[in-house]
């Protein structure tokens, strides 16, 4: 892209709720810092969310560009925002999530001594098992969201997005952070500026955590 800006936030939605696209949105367009970019990838949603996403791209067409493609996941979706973005820093936000008004300033501030960082969410649950999410190195087994890498509150230089992609399946993000470690200085931090909705049923960690919970119903 010719015109380039300082930050880049990346949204891949795939059949997301109206009502939670427009919440995302709205909370990146109400930033206290206004040098971003939004880039909504549409993973092939086959619901009426695309009118929404399309409505909001012609009436911000200063702050947002839309792309659509067929369904390939969350990971090969943010990888194509990646190529498709121009910010000298790149974010995430899921599109059931949102962010408080100062979370990219706060991101900013943060990171000065890094190339990546990882922050801890204010996070939404109905019971305490909501903090829970299956154990990347054992699916058997739950840990507790502090102690999770999440997409949403990767914040980073582009060197470390355009060095490293996005892998597919569960865990993608903290795959992301690890290889990050190896050759770029990362850092989880404690911000608790993007709000987290883990009471959203469709989300990918419920699903995984669901599935997880029948297959080993079935084991015994």
């Amino acid at each position: 892209m010719l015109n380039s800006t300082k930050i880049s936030v990346l949204m891949a939605v795939y059949n997301t709720d109206s009502s939670y696209i427009k919440r995302a949105i709205d909370s990146v367009l109400n930033q206290d810092f206004q040098d971003f970019e939004l880039i909504i990838i549409d993973d092939g949603s086959r619901d009426n969310s695309r009118e929404t996403m399309i409505q909001y791209a012609e009436n911000h067409s200063d702050k947002i560009i839309y792309i659509r493609h067929s369904n390939r996941g969350q990971s090969q979706s943010v990888n194509r925002g990646v190529i498709n973005s121009s910010g000298e820093f790149i974010t995430i936000i899921d599109s059931d999530d949102e962010y408080k008004p100062h979370h990219l300033s706060t991101c900013l501030q943060e990171i000065k001594n890094y190339d990546l960082i990882a922050s801890s969410t204010e996070t939404i649950v109905n019971t305490r098992d909501d903090y829970y999410v299956p154990d990347r190195n054992d699916p058997t087994k739950l840990i507790h969201l502090e102690d999770c890498i999440l997409f949403g509150t990767l914040f980073g230089r582009r060197e470390v997005f355009t060095g490293i992609h996005f892998r597919s399946g569960f865990a993608a993000d903290a795959d992301f952070y690890d290889k990050a470690q190896s050759c770029f200085r990362v850092k989880k931090v404690d911000l608790r500026t993007y709000i987290y909705y883990r009471n959203i049923p469709t989300s990918i960690c419920s699903t995984a955590k669901t599935q997880n919970s029948s297959e080993l119903t079935n084991e015994i």
